[in-house]
């Protein structure tokens, strides 16, 4: 997970002269386009008209110039005023002190409104899809049938087009529809274009949607785990003879091939001493070894850590297995690691897993910008396990999305294990990701997270256990470790080779240094000598393609972007064209325009799917207005850590997006949604980032 940081703004805060861009953290702008706060505000609030121009209220100097009227309007003599101003000024410094101290961090406390609290008086869902057949509830459901006495309820809509009817030839939401005017005709029927339903039959355009079957086999625990089970019961087996939890030097000595003859004779030796009762019968009923005779690993091995985990083949030691019934492949063939799917991910470009933000609609525009890889939001495997459909909302796939992984976080082998078994049962994905560098004490303080890189027994029997149940190549994302100074990714990574990991990503920074300085490269590049020639991705501070030149100069085999692309989502285009795109203020307002179809589309278009959309929208403004434009910028490109001063932009749109205040971002979300209900709050995720 890519959490966003939490470091104020502290320059300019009350500044009225125009920001000198030389300090540090500030990008540098040209100082024509310089302005102050108030300037900057009064700009738009005016909604476009000259700051610069005296307004006509204000009133003209009092005789005797500024003093005479600074005392004739206190009524106060010469001496004392000056007091009164010195006190009011420190009075002002310490104001604004306090204000740079609380806005730091998280809103923890932000309201958490639901999209469904905007739109209390619902329509049955019976009659919105015009079923034939009444509402199974009757008089006692608890929605409402009158179409009339809905509408005169329904907020106004948004607009004459729809983009699911434009594109899909039917809107599933009906009358609910903030776009219903475009398809909704006489007697309130939905209208449908039947050459477009006919041109989508049998196209998923979403794949991974958790089945009402599937979730309630998940709640009744009727889901079947047998290969979890089977390593579980292996591995407590190994606890009780202190074998699991030490650094295994057992397995080292196991050969990776081996012979038929011998797995074969090994096999039947073990099977009369481990098995007494089957010693006694053998002379009146033989058994049968049949994976000895295959010269295969038996399904009873399906656990042995100090063999099959490592080389996915050995013999170990083999248990007679009496079946019933016929027998498959599945039951006695485990794939090797070299029969896996394969997942070629060397010099891609790697859009990061980012909370809140990386959802599905935001994951398209980037592809579409150029990201090769994408990765689902982190994903709780308990919350997973139980069959969350908020949780399980994190793992949809869009069809565009060819290289696309999940990620999970958890802290302990059973759950991480079972999770892993789950999905590779039920969704399509490409590889899954184990989160080992989120830094938030929500996650850390369960041993999850950054927490697993100090608890390396738990991190070995997880990512064992999970490179054991899956079909796919498992990942995993780490930091460089916990404390500033202490860095012990160099350490984990052998290990994370020998224990059968694809690809680990590093971001370049500390649990405790969070975002508040510049990421590592030279000790991602050590780690990158260390890995090899198992491939490793750097991650940290990318938001131009000269960066992302420069830490392809270390020996990474690919670069993963977070927070840059959050800012400036075409930086993709940029790294593969390599060069500065210098997008206009139209270009940026059309890709909030396609965020929002895309939004509209995933989330729906009634009531509570615009009202998620704008939740995202606004989420996603608040990392927008820290880009600054190319052409405004005294030197290229603008660096990651520098935010950008009060400035005024080449036209309107332009100085909107700049805006650091909420206000403004909900102006923008007005232009692409409508109003906001009477009812609507908003809070960022960070306090840093809505400030006026």
């Amino acid at each position: 997970m890519a959490e966003t940081e939490s470091n104020h703004l502290s320059t300019s805060a009350g500044n009225t002269e125009p920001n000198n861009t030389n300090c540090k953290g500030i990008a540098a702008i040209k100082p024509q386009f310089l302005t102050t706060r108030e300037k900057f505000h009064e700009f738009l609030d005016s909604g476009g008209n000259t700051a610069e121009k005296k307004t006509d209220s204000e009133e003209p100097k009092a005789e005797g110039g500024d003093d005479a009227a600074a005392e004739k309007g206190t009524g106060e003599p010469e001496p004392k005023r000056i007091k009164l101003d010195e006190q009011s000024d420190k009075d002002q410094k310490e104001g604004e002190k306090q204000q740079k101290k609380r806005a730091k961090g998280q809103n923890k406390t932000r309201p958490h409104v639901k999209p469904n609290a905007y739109d209390d008086k619902r329509l049955c869902p019976s009659v919105v899809q015009e079923c034939a057949a009444k509402c199974f509830f009757g008089d006692k459901c608890k929605y409402l049938h009158d179409i009339p006495a809905y509408l005169k309820l329904k907020p106004a809509d948004v607009g004459n087009k729809c983009y699911l009817h434009e594109n899909f030839g039917k809107c599933q939401y009906g009358i609910t529809c903030r776009f219903a005017k475009a398809h909704i005709g006489e007697n309130f029927k939905n209208m449908v274009n039947e050459e477009l339903v006919k041109n989508m039959e049998g196209k998923v355009m979403v794949k991974n949607a958790l089945s009402k079957e599937l979730q309630q086999n998940l709640r009744k625990r009727k889901f079947d785990f047998k290969a979890s089970d089977a390593y579980l019961r292996q591995m407590s087996k190994g606890n009780k003879h202190g074998n699991v939890g030490k650094k295994d030097t057992d397995h080292q000595s196991v050969p990776e091939k081996v012979n038929e003859k011998s797995c074969t004779a090994e096999g039947q030796n073990n099977s009369s001493i481990d098995d007494p009762k089957d010693s006694l019968n053998s002379d009146t009923q033989p058994v049968v070894n049949t994976e000895a005779v295959l010269g295969i690993p038996c399904a009873s091995e399906v656990g042995n850590i100090s063999s099959s985990l490592d080389s996915q083949m050995g013999c170990g030691k083999n248990t007679s297995l009496k079946t019933l019934g016929a027998m498959t492949d599945e039951d006695i063939v485990k794939l090797r690691a070299c029969e896996k799917k394969q997942v070629d991910f060397r010099d891609k470009l790697y859009l990061a897993p980012l909370t809140t933000c990386g959802n599905l609609p935001f994951r398209r525009i980037c592809k579409r910008f150029g990201a090769d890889i994408t990765c689902g939001e982190m994903a709780m495997c308990t919350n997973l396990l139980q069959g969350q459909s908020s949780e399980w909302a994190l793992l949809k796939r869009h069809h565009t999305e060819d290289i696309f992984g999940v990620q999970l976080e958890g802290s302990f082998p059973d759950t991480m294990t079972k999770c892993a078994e789950l999905l590779n049962q039920t969704i399509d994905v490409d590889f899954v990701d184990i989160n080992v560098g989120c830094p938030i004490d929500l996650v850390y303080k369960k041993g999850g997270g950054c927490g697993l890189m100090t608890r390396t027994n738990k991190f070995e029997q997880i990512v064992k256990g999970m490179n054991f149940v899956l079909d796919v190549p498992l990942t995993v994302k780490i930091r460089t470790g916990v404390q500033e100074k202490v860095s012990i990714a160099h350490k984990l990574i052998p290990d994370l080779k020998n224990w059968g990991v694809s690809l680990v990503t590093l971001h370049g920074r500390s649990r405790e240094q969070r975002y508040t300085k510049s990421a590592d490269w030279e000790y991602i590049d050590h780690c990158s000598k260390v890995a090899s020639p198992m491939p490793l991705f750097g991650n940290g501070d990318i938001l131009s393609y000269e960066d992302a030149m420069r830490a392809r100069e270390t020996g990474v085999s690919g670069i993963m972007i977070a927070r840059g692309a959050l800012i400036k989502p075409w930086i993709f285009t940029e790294i593969k064209e390599q060069r500065h795109w210098d997008i206009s203020s139209s270009e940026r307002f059309d890709n909030l325009k396609d965020f929002t179809n895309f939004g509209l589309e995933h989330w729906g278009s009634d009531t509570q799917g615009v009202e998620k959309t704008r939740k995202f929208i606004l989420e996603w403004l608040s990392f927008l207005c820290r880009y600054v434009p190319v052409g405004l910028l005294e030197h290229v490109p603008q660096k990651l850590n520098e935010r950008p001063p009060f400035y005024l932009g080449r036209d309107y749109l332009e100085s909107l997006m700049a805006s650091h205040n909420v206000g403004d971002w909900i102006k923008i979300s007005e232009m692409l949604l409508g109003p906001v209900p009477s009812n609507f709050t908003f809070l960022p995720k960070h306090k840093a980032n809505s400030y006026k």
